[in-house]
């Protein structure tokens, strides 16, 4: 039997320590090779499933003929050479027709732009963005494998940024199945496929980077899916899949300062996307749900003038004469807090929340007035192409640097007043005062402090001293042009 020394035995246990940690690093690294290929392969399954079903589309548009002319001075007594019909032949048109004579051709002339779209039914209906197809007098659709179909525009809504095709290409089309948009993460993997400058099919990857951004003034009805998956002009029309394969938008723009890819990409959310292409499939227009008020934010300090304790809401400022809200006994300065029980959120959602409910619908709505929480009924109106409702902007009073004045008709011609409009106009607004920063401009008209209505300067008086005995901030309802505009100001 071999024996070992004294010296030679923690030798031997280092060399152990040594091996077992070399297997436990090795056996850590293939685990996470494994996870990375599990993750490679779910990407490549999803591109694989989708993408036949991923379609690049050429919009052209015929463009005017120019008729060109031969610039004056040029060529001699023996003609222009480079239109004698053997340069012509060789060298093609370059140059002007001689003897300042005009040609036209009578050929049509086309100009092509590309962008994406993805089959959403076996029989040939596409889903993509208005401004891919936007003017198109002809429309050319092409599948994954090179085969090419003319295609029908059966309906596109600019408001939404949204357009329905169809081919016939007499047989069953590969599909890509909807997903729900509403269950999205951030920071969720999703996959892109589109035709990005012409390069066909074109897979890109990276996550869901926010959720309901608005605002961004894209489309008039906005609730994007921001994500960093590389987006690129040809991508738009193009779908967005999460790992089940499932579409969950549709990309339709990119933030850039150079016109290509910045990290920063905008997806229609296919749940907002669904209705609509309902609607453009079997109508071919969009009719959308319509109160017919005007509306802004509900600011913290509009909330703590109303005192409500919730931050998000809508404040109504105007409801139209005949309007939906005015049958349901909507009033100005109610706050709605919820729609259908579910939170409103912002001026942008609720705008976007009652354009997809149908007209005839009845909804029930959360509102905040004098003090108490009430639901009212509404019956849905019907208003096909035009705004839900309308932003605003404020107001201010003397004491804040404005100066205000009983209606003249001086006034009404000054600031293009109707004679309907009652209460006392703004005349004066300091530079940098309070009103300033608030909004308040001359010309506008004082028409309520918080629900006390403004017919004359002595109702203004008492409703500023009632509105004092409150201690919160004043509401002062103010008519600017058509719509009535709230501003809040300090006590």
């Amino acid at each position: 039997m071999k024996c070992f020394t004294a010296v030679q035995a923690p030798l031997l246990g280092l060399l152990a320590v040594v091996s077992v940690t070399a297997s436990v690093a090795t056996a850590a690294e293939e685990t996470a090779r494994e996870s990375l290929r599990a993750l490679s392969d779910v990407f490549a399954q999803v591109a694989e499933e989708a993408s036949p079903a991923v379609v690049f589309i050429q919009a052209e548009r015929e463009i005017p003929q120019r008729q060109q002319q031969r610039p004056r001075g040029f060529g001699g007594p023996f003609g222009d050479p480079f239109h004698d019909e053997f340069f012509r032949r060789f060298f093609g048109d370059r140059h002007p027709a001689p003897n300042n004579q005009q040609r036209q051709d009578p050929t049509p002339r086309y100009r092509a732009s590309h962008g994406s779209g993805f089959i959403v039914s076996d029989d040939g209906f596409i889903l993509t963005n208005h401004h891919v197809v936007s003017d198109a007098d002809k429309l050319t659709v092409r599948l994954q494998d090179g085969e090419e179909f003319p295609a029908r525009l059966v309906g596109s809504d600019d408001h939404s940024d949204l357009a329905v095709l169809q081919v016939d290409a007499g047989r069953s089309l590969p599909t890509i199945t909807k997903g729900r948009s509403d269950d999205l993460r951030v920071g969720e993997w999703v996959v892109a496929i589109g035709n990005p400058f012409g390069l066909s099919h074109t897979v890109t990857a990276g996550i869901v980077s926010a959720k309901g951004r608005s605002r961004v003034g894209i489309a008039d009805y906005e609730d994007f899916i921001q994500t960093d998956a590389a987006i690129n002009p040809g991508n738009s029309g193009g779908p967005l899949l999460n790992l089940d394969g499932e579409v969950v938008g549709i990309n339709t723009a990119i933030f850039s300062r150079s016109g290509g890819y910045m990290g920063i990409g905008f997806a229609i959310p296919i749940d907002m996307a669904r209705a609509i292409y309902l609607q453009l499939r079997d109508n071919g227009t969009v009719v959308r749900g319509y109160l017919g008020v005007g509306i802004q934010d509900l600011t913290a300090e509009l909330a703590e003038s109303f005192g409500i304790e919730e931050r998000e809401g809508v404040v109504i400022t105007q409801v139209q004469e005949g309007s939906a809200a005015e049958a349901a006994d909507m009033r100005d300065q109610d706050v709605v807090l919820a729609l259908q029980g579910a939170p409103v959120g912002d001026a942008t959602r609720f705008r976007n929340a009652v354009a997809m409910i149908a007209p005839g619908a009845e909804v029930a709505l959360d509102i905040w007035r004098d003090g108490e929480r009430l639901t009212l009924s509404v019956t849905m109106g019907q208003r096909s192409d035009v705004a839900v409702a309308e932003s605003a902007a404020d107001e201010q009073l003397e004491q804040w640097g404005i100066a205000v004045s009983a209606i003249s008709d001086d006034h009404r011609e000054q600031f293009r007043l109707e004679s309907s409009v009652q209460g006392v106009v703004v005349t004066e607004v300091e530079d940098r005062s309070r009103a300033a920063r608030a909004g308040v401009r001359p010309g506008q008209v004082v028409v309520a402090i918080n629900r006390h209505r403004i017919a004359s300067l002595e109702d203004f008086q008492k409703a500023m001293a009632a509105a004092k005995e409150t201690q919160r901030p004043v509401r002062l309802l103010l008519r600017q042009g058509e719509w009535n505009v709230i501003a809040v100001l300090p006590q």
